[in-house]
């Protein structure tokens, strides 16, 4: 049994926002030049051997991974996050870093209000009303009937939806199945289905570009590697709202390297909907630690 220690796990949840956000600079930085189903391809390649590395040494073989009871939700989870990646690369092109990050931080939000039809979860008022004034949030940062509101700017929303699904039942087979065997299928379903596409559509990248790729693989495999160690030492609700340093990080990359502008609106609904993320995560923690009290207060 590993020690809980809530600052070591808030340093490696830090870390991993830096550096997940620096991935997507780079998937920006190759999107706007080479295809996204081979970016995301090539990903997913390290991806599946850090899978397989990890049933080795946590499994010695990857037999748990093939006898788990939840094959097929495996799958289907697999596939949500593939067409989410890819979706959120698309967003990065169109939209920039910063307006895409402020949407999708709307996902905890979106797994509150799916965790009671999913999971079987009791979502109260509170949070319902959290939730709301989430979505008012949304509406701020796409400015709905503007001159300037694009369809584009509904493509991190679905992201956002199609990874609060793949949190949800990852959460569900975490039931029965330990993280490297949901790492394992992660990784083999996304290299499976994105190999024939993403070889259809290359094209050789420059010497400066592959080097870029090549970084932006191990920084996908760095940024998990940092986010298991941190559930493994941390409680998840201890350490999660410092997952919202991801957008200040991408507002840096994007304002300092990308030349992006942090426009009001974007700044004021991100603001709401962090706050927002932010409540559902506090009566979360509430409510667990009163189901706790009571269970211990039973004879």
């Amino acid at each position: 049994m590993v020690e809980q220690n809530n600052r070591k796990g808030t340093v490696f949840l830090m870390s991993a926002m830096l550096v997940f956000a620096a991935q997507d600079g780079i998937s920006r930085h190759l999107g706007s030049t080479y295809n996204v189903f081979s970016i995301v391809m090539l990903r997913y390649w390290l991806f599946a051997a850090f899978g397989i590395w990890l049933m080795l040494r946590a499994h010695r073989g990857i037999a748990p991974a093939l006898s788990s009871p939840f094959k097929a939700m495996h799958v289907g989870r697999g596939l949500l996050l593939v067409a989410q990646i890819c979706i959120m690369q698309l967003a990065f092109v169109r939209l920039g870093l910063i307006e895409s990050h402020a949407v999708f931080t709307t996902s905890p939000l979106m797994v509150a209000a799916l965790s009671g039809p999913i999971l079987g979860e009791k979502v109260g008022w509170r949070r319902w009303a959290a939730i709301g004034v989430g979505c008012l949030g949304v509406l701020v940062i796409l400015k709905p009937g503007a001159g300037v509101f694009s369809l584009w700017s509904l493509v991190p929303l679905l992201g956002a939806f199609l990874y609060a699904l793949y949190g949800l039942l990852t959460r569900y087979v975490g039931r029965a199945d330990s993280s490297p065997v949901s790492f394992f299928w992660m990784g083999a379903i996304g290299a499976v289905t994105l190999t024939v596409p993403g070889l259809w559509f290359w094209t050789p990248m420059t010497p400066g570009d592959s080097i870029w790729m090549a970084t932006l693989c191990c920084t996908g495999i760095l940024g998990h590697y940092l986010l298991i160690r941190c559930y493994e030492v941390a409680e998840a609700s201890a350490v999660q709202p410092f997952a919202y340093l991801q957008l200040v990080f991408i507002s840096i990359f994007g304002i300092t390297i990308f030349g992006e502008v942090l426009r009001w609106n974007v700044a004021a609904g991100a603001l709401i909907v962090v706050a927002a993320g932010l409540f559902t995560l506090w009566r979360q923690r509430v409510r667990a630690r009163a189901a706790a009290t009571a269970r211990s207060a039973r004879p």
